[in-house]
């Protein structure tokens, strides 16, 4: 839904814009690879985050992903409401908006396998639709397919309308805004290869496949959808991914799109709802969250967290009905969920850098070292800063940077009370203890 207005915004500089996000978040997950190859007990990034950086950073990093995830899930169920406006037009808002988490919950709640089984379909139909789109662009662009509006399709068309800045260097700036939001989540391709039956391989050969999958689905679907369509005449407010179809006359083809990307958005809500009851799950284990939310069903699934993550999607109704259109919601909710993503990259980045200094032995026999580990987390993390800034330059992202803050306010908050628990009281000390002996152990060699 995003991909429309972030090329009004960027113009051809889109595809740079999705490689220079991809090429970064490739290094962030190289990091969150060589640390979880190097302890395989650890289960997610929350629990290096917490063994590397302390406590407190595990507190931090695993209610701000769960937070993310309930964001990203407010984003799609409004993307969802959208498109089933275009679908059915006359629908009321509400009834997407309040079927779409009873539905994953309904899908979530009898067995993981159910959850598994959902997804590899949810998945499998969104793949198959971009090489769709991909395929029918390239045939267009080979037969030199001609619009209504008497356009003609041809690479040419993406950089001969003020070539591939149009917007000079602050056009370029707002790409990054909404794009990021397209990468939330990419960390759970390395925390989910970690849980297979051979890590040492699955882990890096998923890491290492990023940068085909962001140049194959993200640049290449790009770049023939605005060889198509002179990027000018590709609408804000709208999916591209449908509109190329509408225009090669394919009418059924169009709405088979709108179903796909109406899955498309179920399934980034899918893998939320799994995400966040499995984090609440986990920080329950560790004395970070009601005992309650550590409790499995018969059926091995986290129930009460499953449900108290659902309940905060219902917020979709309030953003849907208080603002002025579907688009406007959806980039405010992405723009807050880009922030805690970012956050959650950073401390990856940060417990590497802590991982370098505080267990040099295991750095050295890793075998999946991190390219350029001496220089690029820095390289990263001011790339990071870079996306705030860039935030900050239009007024609907900018909420972002001052809603953020306030949701760090109240983490705060939070563990102050909880750290004078006796749980964290003694994790914290083991933290201490691991510290002294590890520089008594450096300070030895």
């Amino acid at each position: 839904m995003g991909s429309g207005k972030t090329i009004s915004l960027a113009g051809p500089s889109v595809i740079f814009v999705y490689m220079i996000i991809g090429f970064m978040l490739f290094f962030v997950m190289r990091a969150m690879g060589e640390i979880l190859l190097s302890n395989l007990e650890y289960r997610s990034f929350s629990d290096f985050a917490g063994d590397l950086l302390g406590p407190w950073a595990g507190f931090f990093t695993g209610w701000s992903y769960w937070f993310f995830w309930v964001v990203t899930g407010v984003a799609d169920i409004v993307a969802i409401a959208g498109y089933v406006d275009i679908l059915a037009p006359g629908t009321p808002l509400w009834i997407p908006a309040l079927a779409t988490p009873v539905v994953l919950l309904l899908l979530n709640l009898p067995t993981v396998k159910a959850f598994g089984e959902a997804e590899f379909w949810f998945a499998i139909i969104k793949v198959v639709a971009i090489l769709a789109l991909i395929g029918t662009g390239i045939v267009m662009i080979a037969t030199r397919f001609t619009s209504p509006g008497g356009s003609v399709a041809d690479l040419a068309n993406i950089w001969n309308d003020g070539g591939m800045f149009p917007h000079g260097l602050f056009g370029f700036i707002l790409g990054f805004q909404i794009a990021i939001f397209a990468f939330a989540g990419i960390e759970l391709v390395g925390t989910a290869a970690a849980e297979t039956k051979d890590p040492e391989k699955t882990l890096p050969r998923a890491v290492n496949s990023i940068p085909i999958r962001v140049l194959l689905f993200y640049v290449g679907a790009l770049t023939v959808i605005m060889a198509v369509n002179p990027w000018r005449t590709i609408d804000a407010a709208n999916s591209p991914f449908i509109g190329m179809f509408t225009l090669a006359g394919l009418g059924v083809a169009a709405v088979v799109v709108n179903l796909v990307v109406l899955t498309s958005a179920a399934s980034s809500a899918n893998s939320g709802i799994y995400s966040t009851s499995r984090m609440v799950y986990g920080l329950a284990q560790d004395g970070n969250a009601p005992t309650s939310f550590g409790k499995l069903s018969p059926r091995k699934v986290p129930q009460n967290a499953l449900l108290f993550s659902c309940i905060f999607l219902l917020a979709g109704l309030i953003l849907l009905y208080s603002g002025d259109s579907v688009i406007g919601a959806f980039t405010v909710v992405t723009s807050v969920a880009s922030v805690l993503t970012m956050f959650v990259w950073s401390m990856i980045l940060l417990s590497y850098l802590a991982f370098r200094r505080r267990r040099p032995e295991l750095h050295e026999r890793s075998t999946f070292k991190m390219p350029g580990s001496a220089f690029i987390p820095y390289v990263v993390l001011a790339f990071f800063l870079f996306m705030l800034f860039a935030l900050a330059q239009a007024e609907d992202t900018r909420l972002a940077l001052v809603v953020t803050p306030l949701w760090f306010i109240l983490l705060g908050a939070a563990w102050y009370l909880n750290r004078r628990t006796p749980l964290q009281q003694a994790r914290i000390e083991e933290h201490k203890a691991t510290l002294r002996s590890e520089r008594s152990a450096a300070a030895a060699r």
